[in-house]
Formats: structure tokens, sequence, C-alpha cells
């Protein structure tokens, strides 16, 4: 068993047979025992009763006069691990008793790796920002370019353009259309010389637009004497050529076409015609 010193508060080892109890405290070099009675042993205390177990009995003889363990690694445990089975320490004159325990050493372990982020790589990630977003913004405007392709090739300053990227594309785009483009070089209009009350129309027109078009329509207007107009027609490119033409004119090609008409009224002598 154990008895604190009234003074230090110092557990002593004591046994009745074993070990008797030293007259003085082997720490603070006091009296133990207080007018000549026995200070109660730190076992001594409530009884913890059946529920809570009975409390550990240490052997005294593994320790030394001044209540210190032996080298016995056995004893220390048995030391160390009986407080924690089962026993309930005491209190003396209100203060908690404190015990001696040697900590053991502890080895640090390695130290966790760090690993610190170059300065240089928010600059490279910077560096490559910049550069993405433009190819970003060039990807979109060839995007809506694209789409609206039809729109844009009807802009004369919009179409050279339009016609580069599609080049490379591959894709199509409609012909340009600018009927005051075209030119007429020369106009004919007289009596069909195998049907009678017809009328024979020859006409010579060139393109002089920046790029290719399509054979355009050809309003014919018959009017009399007066400027009175006794019919006008529209005539489609498969009219007056008998089928659809299967190219276009170039810029700067002329043509020239021939068809007969049907003379909406005697009396026709004048005529006009107009590009659509």
């Amino acid at each position: 068993m154990f008895v604190p010193c009234p003074h230090c508060q110092f557990l002593v080892a004591h046994h009745p047979q074993l070990r008797p109890l030293p007259a003085d405290c082997p720490r603070c070099g006091r009296a133990l025992q207080a007018d000549g009675e026995p200070v109660a042993s730190a076992e001594s205390g409530p009884d913890t009763g059946p529920e809570h177990g009975s409390a550990a009995t240490i052997d005294t003889a593994a320790l030394l006069s001044d209540g210190r363990p032996l080298d016995d690694p056995a004893s220390a445990d048995n030391a160390a691990e009986a407080p924690a089975e089962g026993g309930v320490a005491s209190e003396s004159t209100g203060a908690a008793n404190t015990a001696t325990v040697e900590a053991t050493p502890v080895v640090p372990g390695p130290a966790p790796a760090v690993t610190f982020a170059s300065p240089g790589a928010p600059r490279r990630r910077a560096h490559w920002r910049w550069p993405l977003i433009v190819l970003l913004g060039l990807l979109l405007a060839l995007q809506i370019l694209l789409a609206d392709r039809a729109r844009l090739a009807e802009d004369p300053r919009w179409r050279p353009l339009v016609e580069a990227v599609c080049g490379t594309l591959g894709c199509a785009l409609p012909p340009w259309h600018e009927p005051t483009a075209f030119t007429m070089l020369d106009r004919k209009v007289r009596p069909a010389t195998h049907a009678s009350g017809a009328l024979r129309v020859d006409a010579t027109f060139r393109n002089d637009a920046r790029w290719s078009q399509a054979w355009p329509p050809l309003q014919l207007a018959l009017s009399d004497a007066d400027g009175r107009v006794l019919g006008s027609r529209v005539f489609m490119p498969q009219d007056y050529l008998g089928a659809a033409p299967a190219t276009l004119l170039a810029p700067g090609q002329s043509a020239q076409i021939t068809f007969v008409v049907q003379e909406p009224a005697p009396g026709t002598v004048a005529f006009s015609f107009q590009f659509r």
C-alpha cells in the first residue's frame, strides 16, 4: 500500500509485514505521522462496492525506500497498470493525490512533405490564358460567319472574305446578284416571219459586276405610239434560253439571246428592257 505524506502528498510505499513505514518522508524529510497517529494510506477510501470491483494490490517489495519502482520492467508495468484496472485513489485534506510517472520518450516521425507551388506556375497559366481566349473568339467569329454567310455574301465589303473562307472550308455561296451591273449592248424587236401576230426579240447584254452572276430575269414591256403599255412580262432564263442555264456569267462576259413573243395588240411600235 501507499501512504501519502501530509506535507508534500508524496506516496510512500508501505507493507505491514515486508516493509515498515519510515518515520520521515523521503522527499521533504518531514514526519509522516502527526502526533504519533499514522496517516491514512492512499488505498483507504470509500468502499467501491462490488459493481466497481476491488482495489488492486501492489507488491511493495519491488519499490525502493523513496517510492520509486525498481528497474524490473514487469514490476514497472504492474505498478503502472494497477490503478487503471480498478483502483480508486482517495483524497487527503481536500487535495488530489498525484503520482510520479516516468514518460517514455517519443521518437518524432518524419516530417510531412510540404509541396510549394512554383512561382512561375501562375504566370505560365496567365501566359496561356490570353491566347486561349483569342482562339475561342476566333472560333466564335468563324461560326457566326459560316452561319450567316448567305447574307454577308450579298455585301460587297464582306463577300471577298466569305469567298476566301468558303474556298478553304469548301462551303457553298449563292451567286452574286446585282441587276444594275448588267449592261444592254443591243436590242431589237420586229415581227416574226414564220408566224403572224408574233414578235422576235433579239438582245445582247454584258455582266459588268465584280463577281460572276446568274442569268438575270428579263422584263419586256411593249407600248403603242402614244406611250401606253400594251403588255409586259418578266422572262426567266429558262424562258428565253429554252432550258435552265448550267453556268454563270463571269465578270465581263457577254450573252446574246433570241426568243419569240406574242404581240398583245396591233400597233406595237415601242419596247423596253429591264433586268430583274
